[in-house]
């Protein structure tokens, strides 16, 4: 439940109490991030080590800690991007120790473009809400989102023109399209595509990567993964309503196969 819609007690002992642990939660919510973030970059580390060590020679031994690796670290990326949007939505104004990412490409020319023109509401491109005089084109902002469609990738421009009025300085803009993930390029399209590939056909956030890399999209594996995590937060209450639904039943059927898991920095195997 988010904090700006709960119901807050109006006793002031228990206001200060309900305030307390709100401050408890999120700093135990905030330290949790920061301890993914660290095991993040020591699996990094690990991986990159691994990879020196192949390189130059075969390895099939190799090969698998590297793959088993790369699942780790993409489960724990998205695990820290799921737990700090969580944050964020409980408490915007907090702030985190920010991921040391590298500067956001543009998306590929080569890709189809289909524009969208979100002109304000009513008759605001030529009246002024205002004065109600005549409006002028300012500008326009232009915000360029990746999109999937079977079989292929394609790129949305949200266009929203600036108008100026005329008379007074007053000016007028159709509001950004809402998207599934904040500040984030991915339409929902592209997000179920993801999400499908990974938890589906079991294809790694890896593998998906180097796929689109063949057909020149530069879509980084903790990228995908950060769009995983937060996907996980918007579908939490789908699987609430699942868990409901199954555990109402009266015998609920699994299977407990194990199979062997490397852990990382044992050295050894464990039973997953």
């Amino acid at each position: 439940m988010s904090l700006a819609t709960i119901e807050l007690p109006t006793d002031p002992d228990e206001l200060r109490a309900f305030a307390l642990a709100c401050q408890s939660e999120l700093k135990v919510a905030e330290l949790s991030v920061q301890v993914k973030a660290l095991e993040v970059e020591k699996l990094k580390f690990q991986l990159a080590k691994l990879r020196r060590m192949q390189f130059g020679r075969s390895s099939e031994r190799l090969s698998r800690q590297i793959e088993q690796l790369e699942l780790r670290l993409e489960e724990l990326e998205t695990g820290e991007a799921e737990a700090a949007t969580e944050v964020d939505a409980a408490a915007p104004e907090l702030v985190i120790r920010e991921k040391v990412k590298p500067k956001r490409q543009p998306l590929p020319d080569h890709l189809p473009r289909q524009e969208v023109t979100h002109q304000p509401s009513g008759d605001g491109a030529c009246t002024c809400p205002d004065c109600g005089k005549g409006m002028a084109r300012l500008g326009e902002d232009v915000t360029e989102v990746l999109d999937y469609v079977p079989g292929r990738f394609q790129v949305i421009r949200h266009v929203r023109p600036k108008y100026a009025c005329t008379a007074c300085d007053a000016i007028n803009q159709a509001p950004a399209p809402a998207m599934p993930t904040p500040r984030r390029r991915a339409t929902p399209a592209l997000l179920a595509h993801v999400l499908v590939s990974k938890f589906l056909d079991h294809l790694p956030l890896y593998r998906q990567s180097e796929i689109y890399a063949r057909e020149g999209v530069d879509l980084d594996r903790s990228t995908s993964a950060d769009w995983v995590g937060q996907a996980a937060w918007l579908l939490d209450p789908v699987v609430a309503a699942i868990r409901t639904y199954v555990f109402a039943a009266e015998k609920i059927h699994g299977d407990d196969t194990t199979v062997p898991v490397l852990a990382p920095g044992l050295g050894r195997t464990a039973t997953g």
